[in-house]
């Protein structure tokens, strides 16, 4: 329960926020946000379920909300807060910006640490090594001889290290370094070897002594699910110890999802597989032991197995090529199509050939004997290493190439166990597919890359983060689909009736007085070849509704024909994504205004969020067409097809939903702050003519609504 104590000091903390913050006036639903994240972090809702999701609109002042009600009941129960997003830019704005401020006025003694994967570090020992110049490891490190210009990055890389001027990350790098110079020398658990000298210094190891004494932790939702994965608290704090703020909540699923697929080619694990024999004899020729002689010769009879079971699937892919992948383009059925240029085949309900499932099983068993040889080899010469019975110089590069070996073998583990796993009749079956993939020069090999995924992952969240953590808060202004949390509470695992808080905090904008939406009078619906050239005619007319446009498209292809035509036509200055980079076009088009000067940005999906433009950087938002997305990916097409299986509709159960909160977004980029205003032109009109039209356009904030006949 909350104390009195801990009320007036939440209330005395935002008060000081209050005084110290440049034009801030106080705003009920904050306080209603801060009052409620308390009492539902406190038990008092619920003593067994210390869960709230909450939607809060754009200028509810949510991160500071979360903040004020999960850190002082986190410092007086001695919790920790672990805040978890899903985009760089709001981890960067709480550790620059947010959380300072309210460490030096909020009267709260605590410190915080953004928490990143262990391979955003570089490994001191492995570019110790790729910098000298007699080093024994250097031929095993680069596949192929280095560039000048990467040895010069390394040697960099490496005085900054040492002098001090750079602390270890990849993102702090002064330039992009390339990805096949980092791989080489980014820190992994594998060879991670806590005996060197180097250790001490570890740029990884320094930042987790950090984030052991900090009570808040900074970290993104993927680097959340891998700790989860590994049972809680292997990276993280344990969950039982910690409130979790999860912000940005709606990408949270689909992360999920993402993080507990797996894919293997089929030839290219064949051809390390080959190799994962000689470092086995490698590791027990240094171990000098009679202990390493079982595993050793363990590992080679069950990986000479696993070669001849891999290469039967290979075999039986092979054979039946033509039956998957021919006449991809010509053909228009659900488990043939071509995507990207990438040919993909996917299993009907995610049901394997019994031929396959039986050598998956095999495989699996296989993949996972092999590993646990591997690593006893492993574990057995760091212990010589310690006895001194094997040199470090010697047996650095052996155990290197061991952990290289040891997260493949995991990857491939973890897809035959999906291969072999039987679905449940109660739930959702796995998306299985295989993808074709045409060799990038002649002379190379043509391969196939299996994959599986699960298709709803509520399952998951459920058994390894609500049902163990102290508490949490998720958070989005767009979680709500068609006005209700069906949807989202169904992907996340979560359920109206096991205590569980939903709040819905709206906006404290004037959308009525501020904002007008319009939707267009349009004789065509996007699904007409017409519709382009209507947009080309009638796009002038709406972008002189003010002088700082962002125009949405749901294709590229549309976006660059509009923009031609209308450069071409009526001689318009336009910014197009793609042309330049989006933080290019974003600074230029503040140039502009600032200037007084028109300006006018097309751009696809991924400028309908994130993107921050206040005040008079925009006054005039066009969305071309609704956001719908045609389920192109095998994980989607299984989804629907499940749903079709069960006597739903995918449209209506999946679509909808989600082009609901799309066009929730996309039309959160014109109302930023208070005194923003401006105008809204939709240019579909399935939005009046669609049945599902008119509870899209029920889902979106108060705008004055203007429907041209």
């Amino acid at each position: 329960m909350l104390t009195d104590k801990l009320k007036l000091l939440i209330r005395q903390s935002y008060k000081a926020i209050g005084e110290n913050l440049s034009n801030f006036n106080p705003r009920k639903q904050q306080t209603f946000l801060i009052a409620e994240i308390a009492k539902t972090l406190a038990g008092e809702y619920s003593k067994d379920r210390k869960i709230i999701t909450i939607e809060a609109g754009t200028g509810t002042g949510k991160s500071l909300a979360y903040s004020l009600g999960a850190i002082p009941l986190a410092l007086a129960s001695d919790k920790k807060v672990c805040i978890s997003t899903a985009t760089v830019a709001l981890q960067e704005q709480l550790v620059d910006k947010d959380l300072p401020f309210l460490k030096k006025y909020a009267g709260l003694k605590f410190d915080f640490a953004l928490v990143k994967g262990r391979q955003r570090y570089v490994c001191r020992q492995k570019l110790t090594q790729a910098v000298a110049t007699d080093s024994p490891q250097a031929g095993f490190t680069f596949a192929e001889k280095p560039q000048a210009s990467d040895i010069r990055t390394l040697n960099a890389m490496h005085k900054a290290l040492t002098d001090g001027s750079w602390h270890g990350d990849i993102d702090s790098w002064k330039s992009p370094i390339p990805h096949h110079i980092w791989s080489q020398v980014q820190s992994d658990k594998h060879s991670c070897l806590k005996t060197l000298s180097e250790h001490h210094h570890c740029p990884f190891h320094k930042a987790r002594e950090t984030m052991e004494q900090a009570h808040v932790l900074v970290v993104n939702h993927s680097l959340l699910l891998a700790d989860l994965e590994l049972g809680g608290g292997r990276i993280l704090s344990t969950p039982d110890e910690t409130f979790y703020i999860i912000d940005e909540a709606h990408h949270l699923p689909k992360v999920t999802r993402d993080h507990s697929s797996a894919s293997v080619t089929l030839r290219g694990a064949i051809d390390w597989l080959t190799k994962l024999r000689e470092t086995g004899d490698k590791m027990a020729k240094l171990i000098k032991s009679q202990r390493a002689i079982s595993p050793a010769l363990k590992l080679s009879d069950d990986c000479q197995d696993l070669l001849i079971e891999m290469q039967k699937v290979l075999t039986f892919v092979d054979s039946n090529a033509k039956t998957y992948f021919i006449d991809n383009s010509a053909t228009d059925n659900s488990n043939n199509f071509k995507n990207n240029d990438e040919k993909v085949y996917r299993f009907d309900n995610g049901i394997i050939p019994q031929v396959l499932k039986n050598w998956a099983e095999d495989c699996n068993e296989l993949s996972k004997k092999s590993l646990s040889h591997l690593n006893k080899l492993y574990n057995a010469l760091i212990e010589a290493v310690k006895d001194g019975d094997c040199q470090m110089y010697l047996a650095e590069p052996v155990l290197s190439e061991a952990g290289f070996m040891m997260q493949r073998l995991e990857n491939l583990q973890s897809l035959w166990y999906m291969y072999a796993k039987t679905d449940s009749d109660k739930a959702a079956p796995m998306a299985r597919w295989i993808q074709l993939q045409d060799p990038a020069k002649a002379s190379a090999r043509q391969d196939y890359l299996l994959c599986a995924s699960p298709i709803e992952v509520g399952f998951t969240l459920e058994d390894k983060l609500w049902s163990q953590c102290e508490g949490a808060v998720l958070c989005s202004a767009t979680l709500l689909a068609l006005n209700s949390f069906d949807n989202f509470r169904f992907q996340a695992g979560l359920r109206n009736d096991d205590g569980s808080q939903y709040q819905q905090v709206t906006s404290p904008f004037d959308y009525q007085n501020n904002a007008q939406l319009v939707v267009a009078k349009m004789t065509n619906e996007p699904s007409a070849i017409q519709f382009t050239d209507e947009l080309i005619e009638k796009l002038p007319k709406y972008l002189q509704q003010g002088s700082a446009s962002l125009v949405l498209f749901s294709s590229y292809w549309q976006m660059e024909k509009v923009a031609q035509a209308l450069r071409e036509k009526n001689k318009l200055d336009i910014a197009v994504q793609g042309e330049h980079s989006r933080q290019h076009i974003i600074e230029n088009h503040k140039k502009n205004c600032d200037n007084n000067k028109t300006s006018i940005i097309f751009g696809t999906q991924s400028f309908s969020e994130g993107l921050d433009l206040p005040g008079n950087y925009l006054n005039n938002l066009i969305i071309t067409k609704l956001p719908f997305s045609v389920p192109t990916s095998p994980v989607e097409q299984a989804q629907a097809e499940y749903i079709t299986a069960k006597g739903g509709n995918p449209f209506m159960s999946l679509s909808v939903p989600d082009t609901s909160k799309k066009l929730v977004q996309a039309c959160g980029r014109l109302l930023r702050n208070e005194k923003d205003e401006g105008v809204i032109t939709l240019m579909d009109k399935r939005v009046v003519t669609k049945r599902y039209g008119k509870q899209l356009l029920d889902s979106l904030p108060p705008f004055e609504r203007v429907i041209e006949k």
